[in-house]
C-alpha cells in the first residue's frame, strides 16, 4: 500500500485502512497512518489492544506522554486508574479492549527538552481518525461501548455531546453504521486533575458509571 500525505484540505486515515484485515494487519497498517498531522510530532502510532472478542470496548481521547513512547494505550497514571475502577465496577480489565479515538499524541512543548504538554484534539483531527476506530468497532463487535470523557464522546456521538448530561446512562446509537450501546463517563484523567478533596468523590463516580456498564453487560 502506497503512504501517501493527505491534502491539507481533507484530512483522513481512509487511505490507510486496509480492506479485509484483521486486527493484528490494522495495527500494522496506523503505524504508517499519515492521514492527518499529528503523525509529525508523535513518537508512534498507538493503536488500540486487548481482548479482540470482548464484550465492551473503552474508547479514550487519544494517547498520553507514556502512551505514546511505549506505542500501548493506556499505560499511564490515568490507564493504571482505569483498570482499578473497572475491577472495583466488575469488570475484568483483561477482558475489554481499549483504544482512542485518535491514535496519535497531540502535545505543546516550550522547548524540545521540556514537558510535554497535552492538547486536545480537533474535530478534524477526530474525524480524520474516525476510520480506524470504525475498523476496530467492526472486528471487535463489542456488546458495550464505554465513552470516556468528552473527545470520545463528540467523535462517537457528535460535537453537541456532553459528558454531564449522559454518563452513566445506557444510550442506543447507530456508530459507523452499527447499532451500539454506549455508557459515557468522566476520563479518568479528569479523577487525578481533581484536587484532593474531590479526587475521592470524582473516583466514585467513575466507578459507579462502570457498575452502570456492567450491569448492562449482564
Amino acid at each position: 500500500m502506497a503512504v501517501t500525505k493527505a491534502p491539507e484540505d481533507a484530512y483522513t486515515a481512509e487511505p490507510f485502512v486496509p480492506d479485509g484485515a484483521d486486527l493484528a494487519a490494522l495495527r500494522r497498517a496506523a503505524a504508517d497512518c499519515r492521514g492527518c498531522p499529528l503523525h509529525g510530532p508523535a513518537t508512534q502510532t498507538v493503536f488500540g489492544a486487548g481482548n479482540a472478542h470482548a464484550r465492551v470496548m473503552l474508547v479514550g481521547e487519544q494517547p498520553g506522554d507514556q502512551e505514546d513512547r511505549q506505542g500501548r494505550p493506556f499505560v499511564g497514571p490515568a490507564g493504571k486508574l482505569l483498570d482499578r475502577a473497572l475491577a472495583e465496577a466488575g469488570i475484568d480489565p483483561a477482558e475489554s479492549y481499549v483504544t482512542n479515538a485518535v491514535k496519535h499524541f497531540k502535545f505543546t512543548q516550550a522547548e524540545p527538552r521540556k514537558r510535554r504538554i497535552h492538547k486536545a484534539p480537533s474535530l478534524r483531527e477526530m474525524t480524520a481518525c474516525g476510520p480506524w476506530l470504525a475498523a476496530e468497532l467492526a472486528l471487535v463487535e463489542p456488546e458495550l461501548i464505554v465513552v470516556l470523557g468528552a473527545t470520545a464522546g463528540k467523535a462517537l456521538l457528535g460535537s453537541s455531546f456532553r459528558v454531564g448530561e449522559t454518563r452513566g446512562t445506557v444510550l442506543e446509537r447507530e456508530i459507523h453504521g452499527r447499532p451500539e450501546r454506549l455508557v459515557p463517563t468522566v476520563h479518568p484523567s479528569s479523577v487525578l486533575r481533581a484536587q484532593d478533596e474531590d479526587r475521592r468523590a470524582a473516583y466514585e463516580g467513575l466507578v459507579a458509571d462502570l457498575k452502570v456498564a456492567a450491569r448492562a453487560l449482564g
